[in-house]
């Protein structure tokens, strides 16, 4: 059973993804369709965001899509996403 928390702090919804990474571009706009106010972060601009990624979820799957209540999800499907941002009071 895995943590579903991280110890790293998100004052926002964060999402770590790249442009070439499809799910990352349909995380990207459900989040954008919902208005969701997130911090995007490229792992491909940013090496040392591949490396906070994967010690956030454990695995090297994108994107990783962070909660400000510390849950996280990899590659989460739209209703997930959509369920988990609406039960957590960010849309």
């Amino acid at each position: 059973m895995s943590d579903a928390t991280t110890t790293e702090a998100f004052d926002k919804v964060t999402m770590f993804g790249a442009d070439w990474c499809r799910d990352c571009r349909r995380s990207k706009a459900l989040l954008d369709t919902l208005g969701v106010d997130y911090e995007y972060v490229d792992v491909e601009q940013d090496l040392s965001a591949a490396d906070r990624a994967e010690a956030i979820s454990g695995r090297k799957n994108i994107p990783v899509v962070v909660l400000p209540n510390g849950k996280h999800f990899v590659e989460p499907s739209d209703a997930e996403l959509r369920a988990e941002l609406e039960a957590s009071g960010a849309v």
